[in-house]
């Protein structure tokens, strides 16, 4: 057999010739229709996309707007326990897909004169990615991240969370002085569509966002930084909602979060009786538009006229009860079918499947310069205060417009009026006294639907006051090191499984990986 085989060999070598197996070798083993590498501003947009993560099982029952009622699978912040599924998707999320395509966008054009505010852009929202992580987690890889198959670098080490901010402060910094409007034009830039002059206002309200996070460890740090970022020589911070953040979403391409809110899980998540109550004691217009009683939760569109958004009438869910036990809740209203009788989300408006997904924000950026000013940290005292102030709230409300529907009922016009008589309500009306609260608990209403940040920013200054949950089966890491709150997520078991070492260094160095181990700008109050 085998000589039978060396003399086949010696025939093909005769009539072919020796070199001919390798002739044309790599063009004829090449497809011709399979791309081998990828555009780089389709990886940029698909980042700028995946980006848009937000936690309907922890952040937001956290910051108490959302409570599920429910153990089992969608436990996690309503009950301030531990369940993988919820706590890590937005690391396996950003970083198998937002942070390995800027990264590979970075690597593609950091030597390409021609793509350079595509190269900046993508330092920027690489930036927020990890912000986002560091934020949620506490150390993270970063300086190895996302080069596993641009440097082979599969195990990657995880970096103090401080360290990465101040590299993420320099990338904010230097990728956004770097734009330069005359330079290329991104145009799968799905936030502005590549205006250099909305990107530089982006970078600079990130900067305020995160110098602001250094105002409870290191004062001086903050009004550095936030001096920085406002500074209108750079191109200033957000001004208008015209320079919002967002992904838009459309009837085909639908909302992520909106889809199983519409459809499995539509009766199982409802409006947390914190956020419903501070809407109805300061008459809130936005609450009409947020909060609904149906009177079929489980087909809550199936009847005309069967939606009640009066303010008066709707009733949040309290937290630190499950389904076991929600009945012995202080006015509990009873079930409706297989649903609780508390105000669920509108569908009509703010959970529709065509919904944007807002990132930044103006009305959050007003907000923070009216703490800076509060502060000190910028000029005007207290009267750009109260000017930053109202600004966000009447921002935020002419934002809500952005989740009108298509019917009559779904319309979102909050008039100048209303905002007026609003702001002058005793409890909004902007008191120096009371500014930190105010102006906090305000972020917390201009960042609904972007639970991430409330979180960060709830755990920054403790603002709103909020009752801790108090589940009775909960972590007790939670009392024990996060003063009644979730502080941070613990790392996803197959990281743990994986890259133990790297892990484990970072959980000795953070002194624990439990829910109220809290991140280093955060101090427990």
């Amino acid at each position: 057999m085998r000589k039978n085989l060396y003399i086949t060999m010696a025939l093909v070598a005769l009539l072919f010739g020796t070199g001919s197996c390798d002739k044309d070798f790599e063009e004829i083993n090449t497809n011709p229709i399979q791309p081998t590498s990828l555009n780089p501003e389709y990886l940029f947009s698909n980042a700028q996309l995946i980006s848009a993560v937000n936690s309907l099982g922890y952040q937001a029952p956290i910051v108490q707007q959302v409570q599920i009622p429910y153990m089992g699978n969608p436990a996690g912040g309503n009950l301030n326990v531990v369940n993988e599924t919820q706590s890590a998707p937005i690391f396996n999320d950003l970083y198998t897909g937002a942070i390995r395509n800027l990264t590979d966008v970075i690597d593609k054009t950091k030597d390409d004169p021609s793509k350079s505010n595509l190269y900046n852009m993508a330092r920027i929202w690489r930036a927020y990615c990890f912000q986002i992580l560091v934020d949620t987690y506490g150390d993270v890889p970063y300086f190895e991240a996302g080069k596993g198959f641009l440097e082979s670098t599969y195990l990657p080490k995880y970096d103090e969370a401080s360290v990465i901010y101040e590299d993420i402060l320099k990338e904010y910094q230097q990728a956004t002085d770097a734009l330069d409007p005359n330079g290329d034009i991104v145009q799968g830039d799905l936030f502005y569509q590549g205006n250099i002059e909305q990107w530089k206002r982006l970078g600079n309200s990130l900067l305020l966002r995160t110098g602001m996070r250094y105002t409870e460890i290191d004062e001086a740090k903050a009004q550095s930084i936030v001096t920085i970022a406002v500074d209108p020589a750079r191109g200033g911070v957000i001004t208008s909602n015209e320079g919002n953040a967002y992904v838009s979403y459309s009837s085909i391409f639908i909302h992520p979060f909106s889809a199983p809110l519409m459809a499995t899980e539509r009766h199982n998540y409802y409006v947390g009786a914190p956020f419903v109550e501070y809407l109805q004691s300061t008459d809130d217009p936005r609450l009409e538009y947020i909060a609904v009683k149906y009177e079929n939760p489980v087909n809550p569109l199936e009847t005309a006229g069967a939606e009640n958004t009066n303010p008066e009438d709707q009733q949040g869910m309290p937290y630190g009860y499950d389904d076991t036990n929600i009945a012995s809740a202080p006015g509990f209203p009873g079930k409706i079918n297989a649903a609780f009788a508390y105000s669920q989300f509108n569908r009509r408006t703010i959970l529709r499947l065509d919904r944007p997904e807002f990132l930044v924000t103006y009305a959050q950026t007003s907000l923070l310069l009216a703490e800076a000013a509060h502060r000190g940290y910028i000029p005007g005292g207290e009267a750009a205060a109260q000017e930053y102030y109202e600004t966000g709230i009447r921002a935020h409300m002419e934002q809500m417009e952005a989740y009108s529907g298509d019917t009559e009922n779904a319309i979102i016009d909050i008039s100048t009026e209303q905002v007026d008589a609003y702001l002058a309500q005793p409890q909004v009306a902007y008191d120096p006294a009371r500014a930190l609260e105010q102006i906090n608990t305000q972020y917390w209403v201009a960042s609904f639907l972007q639970y991430h940040e409330a979180w960060a920013n709830f755990r920054r200054t403790e603002y709103p006051i909020l009752e801790p949950i108090n589940y009775p089966g909960q972590d007790p890491s939670v009392n024990e090191t996060g003063g009644g709150f979730i502080r941070r997520l613990p790392y996803p078991l197959r990281e743990r499984s994986v890259n133990e070492d790297n892990v484990d260094e970072a959980i000795a160095r953070m002194g624990g990986n439990t829910l109220g181990n809290p991140v280093f700008w955060d101090v427990v109050r």
